[in-house]
């Protein structure tokens, strides 16, 4: 059974029907599959395909639910995995932060509580992969103050509104602030202006991004940057009329606008795992995962962007399809490892994917992301004060984007030893 049907289960689904793992059933609770992207008009999507075609987001959803559907999969649009039946999914196989304890548990059937056009439903599956996605955060909980007025708007709810129910011009407003510097923001400011908006500027606490810094901004109509200033509240009742902010030095303002987006603040759909009991790791924020998408209780997977947030459709889907391998080997009885080695980032790295090492399958690259931007930085990975990698990136790093580091170092990691800490020096 997969939860969620955008890029990681859907390729998931088409992997494990395609490989006749028996029944597959992906649940959905939006009324269509695709997830993100189906709501994206923009192109880029599809690059991990082959033979590769430029795709917009829709497109690229479609294709995805297709190839799930042709080799077999069912799935299930308005249905809802509301949690799992009051027993919970099974013993937890890691304590997290103990990783010396274990309860070795044989594969087990799982059982989730769902509901949909027919009702409550309970589902039983012999394994479950959770492909929830992230979701980004709304104004009030990154505590910028003002009334709840009309205006305001993640990302994600301006592009529904344009591109799923075609609101144009007056209906969302006239005059824009996108808040945020990642992937997302230009492509909020250019929804903003295929529907009519004057965009009055982009707002960011940091320094202004890499793409910008070299000149590679992809606006097609370069937007005012305002770099090392802080959105402080909104003004307006009823509807906003303004948005107040900080600069860098204390200087403030107020910028006029009808509009504001927050962009580029992401955090994991991890409260069906939290319901199960699944551990969760505090710099991702998702479920703890090892290299085989294991999560701490046993049948369990994860794979896509509920594991730490937003990364490109083309990384959910890969790791949607390596997650199904995964989970055809734990379907062939392979074992549940017995034991997992915590890895740990230090400041100023932010996280990094997959937090648990099991050594003899440390075959899967990790995604790590810094806090800030590091130029050239020199990484180590150290456990029980033994070195186990020290390499120097070839590029800087910047908090808006991952980079990949290669797993061959963790062969090395002892399965008994304690944490292994993933540093810059």
């Amino acid at each position: 059974m997969i939860v969620g049907a955008g890029p990681a289960g859907l390729t998931a689904a088409a992997t494990l029907a395609a490989a006749g793992a028996g029944r597959v059933e992906v649940l959905e609770r939006d009324p269509a599959p695709g997830g993100v992207p189906r709501h994206c008009a923009h192109g880029g999507f599809g690059a991990a395909l082959l033979p590769w075609r430029p795709l917009d987001g829709p497109e690229y959803a479609r294709n995805l639910a297709d190839a799930a559907v042709r080799a077999g999969a069912s799935i299930r649009t308005g249905v809802t995995a509301t949690g799992w039946p009051a027993e919970g999914p099974g013993p937890a196989a890691w304590e997290p932060g103990r990783p010396e304890e274990r309860v070795a548990s044989p594969a087990e059937s799982l059982t989730l509580d769902v509901t949909g056009p027919g009702g409550l439903e309970r589902i039983t599956a012999r394994a479950v992969l959770l492909a929830t996605g992230a979701r980004e955060r709304p104004r009030s909980a990154r505590l910028v103050p003002g009334a709840r007025a009309a205006g305001v708007l993640t990302a994600g709810e301006l592009q529904q509104s344009v591109n799923l129910y075609r609101m144009r011009g007056d209906a969302i407003g006239r005059r824009a602030v996108v808040v945020g510097a990642g992937p997302v923001a230009p492509h909020a400011a250019r929804t903003l202006r295929d529907a009519g908006l004057e965009v009055v500027a982009r707002v960011t606490e940091g320094q202004p991004p890499s793409t910008y810094r070299r000149g590679l901004t992809t606006d097609r109509v370069p937007v005012p940057l305002l770099a090392w200033t802080t959105v402080t509240g909104l003004v307006g009742q009823g509807r906003i009329t303004g948005v107040t902010v900080r600069h860098r030095g204390g200087r403030t303002g107020t910028l006029a606008c009808d509009t504001v987006v927050f962009t580029d603040d992401w955090i994991p759909h991890h409260e069906l795992a939290r319901a199960g009991g699944v551990a969760l790791d505090p710099a991702t924020r998702g479920p703890v995962a090892d290299g085989a998408f294991r999560t701490s209780v046993p049948g369990v997977f994860a794979a896509g962007n509920v594991l730490r947030g937003i990364e490109s459709a083309a990384v959910a889907a890969r790791e949607g399809r390596d997650a199904a391998y995964a989970v055809l080997r734990h379907l062939a009885g392979a074992p549940w490892p017995s034991r997992t080695v915590p890895l740990v980032v230090e400041p100023p790295l932010l996280w990094v994917s997959p937090n648990r090492i099991d050594a003899p399958l440390a075959r899967r690259p990790f995604l790590l992301r810094p806090a800030e931007p590091l130029g050239l930085p020199v990484l180590v990975a150290v456990q029980d004060g033994r070195l186990l990698l020290r390499t120097r990136r070839l590029t800087a790093l910047d908090p808006s984007r991952s980079v990949r580091i290669a797993p061959h170092w963790a062969h090395a990691v002892d399965p008994e030893g304690g944490p292994v800490v993933l540093r810059t020096r």
